[in-house]
């Protein structure tokens, strides 16, 4: 029987998880991945073909990563549950910049050649009927008023992780509370914000 690997597809995950939150993705080759991991690139490319399966890999990876922090951030704040996947992700684009910007700017894997074209991306549907339910509005003006609130938030996050915006918690919230109640107001004009 061989020998068990030493390193694993798992270890070098972790390991681009952390040159990519240090000092971002662009830093991650098979060299920087040997260093950390104190071996050859020969068991990187043993684990993987090609660094183009690797980052494969890593997209996957990481966006798990990403859904984790949301869980953990959901577990950890009261806040509405309309507000929570913005909120997250501006957070997000703090706590991780150089995560948030691999999966949610250079590799957004999101062709919008029109608005409507923002529910082909795997999720946000069934994301969007969620928050009709929660927000007590038709299915279709809610993925209008959810496609809204996402463009806004994306903005606020990239600028946060280009760091041309600061603001805290309170601020973003604040911001995000009034941009919801106007728009879902046109719909139902006595809406309040459901609570935490």
């Amino acid at each position: 029987m061989p020998p068990a690997a030493r390193i694993t597809k798992e270890m070098i995950l972790n390991t681009v998880l952390d040159i990519t939150r240090e000092a971002g993705f662009e830093a991650v080759n098979a060299r920087s991945i040997a260093g950390r991991l104190q071996c050859s690139t020969r068991p990187i490319f043993t684990c993987y073909n090609s660094m183009e399966e690797l980052k494969a890999g890593f997209l996957d990876f990481a966006y798990d990563f990403y859904s984790q922090y949301v869980a953990d951030y959901s577990a950890s704040i009261k806040v509405s549950p309309c507000l929570l996947l913005p909120l997250s992700y501006i957070e997000f684009a703090r706590d991780e910049t150089n995560l948030f910007k691999l999966l949610f700017i250079k590799d957004m894997d999101l062709d919008m050649a029109e608005a409507r074209d923002f529910y082909r991306e795997k999720g946000n549907e069934k994301k969007a009927g969620i928050f009709s339910e929660v927000i007590g509005v038709e299915p279709e003006r809610a993925k209008e008023i959810f496609l809204d609130l996402f463009l806004y938030s994306h903005g606020m996050a990239v600028l946060t992780a280009t760091k041309k915006l600061s603001l805290d918690r309170n601020a973003a919230e604040k911001m995000l509370s009034k941009l919801l109640s106007a728009l879902v107001r046109q719909e139902k004009p006595d809406w309040e914000l459901p609570g935490a």
